[in-house]
């Protein structure tokens, strides 16, 4: 693939991982879609550069040493390292539980997302649109590059997705839930669907599965959106893996 070192836009074929963390990550789990790192000449004695370098040499993926590339790719931050990659499809596991975002808007909360569903071992992902790019370079960043890690695939809309996963019981989680977390069973498989930060799940989920709301006070309006997902899959973690 002819890559241009340019700033990213979300209709390139590619994306980048920036910082060497992610950029080590992206050669562990997807060497395949690597197309090339860059390093920047202050890393020269850094640890994690020096692993990049071994990566790259036994995946036969291309190093070089671009500081301009680096700074003009994120001009803002300092980096000592950038993986490019091909945006790449992996399909959804169908037998697996699946955790579905509808609508997320927010790069960061998505890549958070992603790595709190990999710290719980949920590896695979929908995303019902419209929504957030789960391949830009600031979602590649919040996920610490867990993004190589978790199956993902978007939707045009959450009924795209029940149609091409029917047999996955849907537990929606809502603020007006109709029985509380701590009482929430989760068939297997299920779809653990989250709604926007800003508007949530409509009341329509309710006739879809089960709707679980999250014991919370009254001083808010609702949790985030990385911690909802982060309280709903740990009480999810014990009934799959009980302690």
């Amino acid at each position: 693939m002819d890559v241009a070192l340019k700033r990213y836009r979300k209709d390139f074929p590619y994306s980048y991982a920036f910082g060497v963390f992610p950029a080590l990550e992206l050669l562990l789990h997807q060497p395949g879609y690597a197309l090339k790192v860059l390093v920047h000449s202050k890393g020269g004695a850094n640890e994690g550069v020096e692993k990049l370098r071994a990566l790259c040499a036994s995946a036969h993926v291309p190093l070089e040493i671009n500081d301009r590339a680096i700074e003009r790719l994120s001009p803002k931050e300092s980096h000592l390292a950038v993986g490019v990659f091909a945006k790449h499809p992996i399909p959804l596991d169908p037998s697996a539980d699946h955790a579905v975002l509808v609508r997320p808007s927010d790069m960061g909360n998505l890549g958070t997302v992603l790595r709190t569903l990999l710290g719980f071992g949920v590896r695979n992902l929908a995303v019902a649109g419209p929504a957030a790019d789960l391949f830009d370079p600031r979602v590649v960043r919040a996920s610490m590059g867990a993004l190589f890690q978790v199956a993902c695939a978007g939707f045009d809309g959450f009924d795209e997705y029940r149609h091409a996963y029917p047999d996955h019981a849907v537990c929606a989680f809502m603020t007006d839930g109709r029985q509380p977390l701590d009482a929430a069973v989760f068939p297997a498989p299920c779809a653990l669907v989250f709604g926007n930060e800003s508007s949530g799940l409509g009341p329509e989920y309710h006739a879809l599965g089960a709707s679980i709301a999250i014991p919370q006070s009254g001083a808010i309006d609702s949790l985030s959106l990385p911690v909802a997902v982060g309280i709903a899959l740990y009480v999810y973690s014990l009934q799959r893996s009980p302690r």
